[in-house]
């Protein structure tokens, strides 16, 4: 008997497709993206078309598992172990598993307070149960140490949000109607791949596609026009911009007046970026700025597709705040296929209070709010004195031994035989190899969620598909399980999937008025309630650190984009405390950052002392067949990939005297990597480009060994693409 299922891709990447499950007998056979989703459309992106090769790899942790050898021995699956080989494992019971992990929680509580209990998760899942519900609960009354989750995109956002106030941006189904579309740092065709039908369409009818971009990309390669800028130079080519706008009196008059504070400040510090000047910092010729200032603010209408890569830098916070600045200054946010796109995050707004429950901490034996470690220092946390220690480790929805920076610190500290490390995952990554507990997690074939996006305004619920393999559970059930076995009696621990969804979607945001769990349910997927693209006074800032209100008239009816073109700030209504985009931000101001806008140079950069040692800029790209870590273990996807690469352009190779394919180690002081090399043309002299990968799969090493925890401007993000080195050919 065949059942078709729909669910919702999870996964850390903004499509948060539509997916179609077919299931026989009970077993998964096929998955499609849904061809009633507006925004998927049909398709999905290769990884997850290949979906049933990750549910059903022979590789998966189908039962909870305790360390029997020493930490950072590798283990795979007890099914396909070898004959004889040692392990590294013990398959144990979940009643075992558990009352262990209770039994250390209690003892390091009693002994270092329950501060020394640091969980580490991040973007494994983003469904809004299995993302952050139980467990945040789970961890509010045990009062662990909190997590600051930073280390994505912590950086963009504050910066975003510095200007408009919310994470709101254009529709990707308007991008059809752009002329003129800018993709800066954001490679559409690799992992925003279902816009691009968006921007084609666009093309057809004229469009041209611009893209800003250090690195050769799949979306560079099909433009037409790339413009191939220096590393972490992004703020000074916008401001570089804006001084063209402004003296050339292209910018749009009526909407700065009215719907904008801070433009006489603006006008004054772009003086300070004539092009000439940005050309010599961002290695674009000043011809090319002038051009490209000129045709965005003439084109009409006109929209940029931001993504998180240009925030990946030490200044990241106002290279996004400079960028964000340009629609307000042109007045593109009046037009359908106008504006800019970062996130669409800010527009769901669910009832996260009710989800996580943090007045649960003062339940705690703690008392009041635990203290917070910032996730990009991992390392640190790990390895210096704090007070308390951290004692143990909690691991969900992430692989911190491969993604977090500096990685030789960061295995230094997984390595401390006092450190007990509790692992949920679906396969033996980096992190389990020194796990003392390995807990089987699902799939989201395998359990219900809620989703939202930020790529696009569709809030889905994805249904379970099939029962979870083996002995697998829900990051839900799991901290469930763990606090019934802490002895933790509060009734939320008791909820299901159901009543977790109906909490989470009883929110005063207006945008979501009339959508329940029946709806969504009946119907898969329901855009969110705009009222004519206006908006009004009332509804709150999705990040309360930097926020006051901000709302909208309701809808009488349900629109699609077609009847209803959602234009966030056509008439003003920013987040902003001023209710205006932000030339000026008095916020920036009391923070002791430029209140304004500004270029200075990464500490590392080719513009630094330190590139006298190690001249090289390093940047460490995402791969295109995986996210992240995840999909990294999957033959089918390796072959798509080459790994252990580093690309360097001719000019740097031939300095060197490293050839085409020969190995090569790449250095600094705070680790090495044994690559191949690869010349050719997709980064320019003074850039060198590796991919995030497995660090056990890479025999040359993980590329994180050279990224620094030195954190962004704004937000205490990661800064991955400031890290200098140097390379030279590897002794044989």
């Amino acid at each position: 008997m065949k059942r078709v299922i729909h669910a919702a891709c999870p996964h850390d990447c903004p499509d948060a497709c539509g997916v179609l499950i077919t299931v026989e007998d009970g077993r998964a056979v096929k998955v499609q993206g849904d061809p009633a989703h507006p925004f998927t459309r049909g398709f999905l992106c290769a990884k997850v078309a290949k979906y049933l090769d990750r549910v059903y790899s022979p590789e998966r942790v189908l039962y909870p598992m305790r360390r029997v050898g020493a930490k950072g021995m590798q283990n795979s699956n007890a099914a396909t172990h070898s004959a004889g080989a040692k392990s590294a494992f013990e398959r144990i019971t979940w009643d075992e598993a558990l009352d262990e992990i209770a039994s250390r929680f209690r003892q390091i509580s009693r002994e270092f307070g329950s501060e020394a209990i640091l969980p580490y998760s991040y973007g494994g899942t983003l469904g809004a149960l299995n993302g952050g519900s139980m467990d945040r609960r789970f961890f509010h009354r045990l009062g662990a140490s909190q997590l600051e989750r930073t280390i994505c995109s912590s950086a963009g956002e504050e910066g975003l949000k510095s200007v408009l106030g919310i994470k709101l941006g254009t529709e990707p189904e308007q991008f059809r109607h752009s002329k003129y579309i800018i993709a800066w740092g954001a490679n559409i065709h690799g992992n925003n791949v279902h816009l691009w039908p968006f921007v084609e369409e666009a093309r057809r009818q004229g469009a041209r596609l611009v893209v800003i971009d250090p690195y050769r990309t799949r979306t560079a390669r099909c433009a037409d026009w790339h413009l191939p800028i220096n590393l972490g130079t992004d703020a000074a080519l916008a401001l570089g911009m804006m001084h063209v706008i402004i003296n050339q009196g292209l910018y749009d008059a009526d909407y700065v007046a009215r719907y904008t504070v801070g433009f006489e400040q603006l006008r004054a510090r772009v003086q300070e970026y004539p092009p000439q000047r940005v050309a010599q910092w961002t290695g674009l010729a000043a011809e090319d700025i002038l051009k490209l200032a000129r045709e965005y603010a003439t084109t009409r209408p006109a929209a940029i597709r931001l993504n998180y890569g240009v925030q990946r830098s030490e200044r990241g916070g106002m290279s996004v705040r400079a960028v964000c600045m340009l629609p307000c200054l042109t007045g593109s946010w009046k037009e359908i296929g106008g504006g800019l796109q970062l996130s669409t995050s800010g527009a769901y707004q669910l009832n996260k209070e009710v989800l996580q429950r943090p007045d649960l901490m003062r339940k705690s034996d703690l008392g009041h709010l635990a203290r917070t470690v910032n996730m990009v220092e991992l390392g640190k946390a790990l390895t210096e004195l704090n007070e308390p220690p951290v004692k143990a480790l909690f691991v969900y929805n992430s692989n911190p031994a491969a993604v977090a920076p500096n990685h030789n610190q960061v295995v230094r500290g997984l390595l401390r035989p006092d450190l007990f490390t509790v692992v949920h995952e679906q396969f033996f990554t980096d992190t389990t190899d020194y796990a003392d507990i390995v807990l089987p997690a699902t799939t989201f074939f395998e359990h219900k969620d809620l989703q939202t996006a930020y790529g696009h305004y569709y809030l889905q619920v994805s249904h379970q598909a099939i029962e979870p393999l083996g002995e697998c559970r829900s990051n839900v059930e799991t901290f469930r399980a763990l606090a019934e076995r802490m002895g933790f009696e509060d009734e939320c621990f008791r909820q299901s999937a159901d009543q977790m969804i109906d909490a989470a979607l009883q929110s005063p945001n207006p945008w979501l008025q009339g959508i329940d769990r029946h709806r969504l349910e009946r119907e898969s997927h329901v855009r969110l309630k705009f009222g004519n693209g206006q908006q009004q006074a009332g509804l709150r800032r999705d990040d309360a650190r930097v926020g006051t209100g901000l709302g909208l008239v309701q809808a009488s009816t349900q629109a699609m984009p077609e009847q209803n073109p959602f234009l966030p700030f056509a008439e003003g209504n920013f987040g902003t405390p001023s209710g205006k985009a932000e030339f000026y931000s008095e916020q920036l101001a009391n923070l002791g950052l430029d209140p304004v806008a500004n270029f200075v140079p990464p500490q590392e950069s080719r513009h630094s002392e330190r590139a006298r040692q190690f001249p090289l800029e390093l940047l460490a790209r995402k791969s295109d067949n995986f996210l992240n870590s995840s999909f990294a273990n999957l033959p089918v996807l390796q072959k798509m990939e080459n790994p252990g690469v580093l690309e360097l352009s001719a000019a740097d190779a031939k300095a060197r005297g490293i050839q085409d394919g020969a190995q090569v180690r790449v250095f600094n002081d705070r680790g090495e990597a044994f690559l191949r090399a690869r010349v050719n043309g997709a980064v320019r002299p003074g850039t060198v480009s590796a991919r995030l990968y497995w660090a056990k799969l890479s025999p040359g090493g993980s590329i994180n060994v050279l990224t620094s925890e030195r954190l962004t401007d704004m937000g205490g993000g990661a800064t991955f693409y400031s890290a200098l080195v140097e390379v030279e050919p590897a002794a044989s």
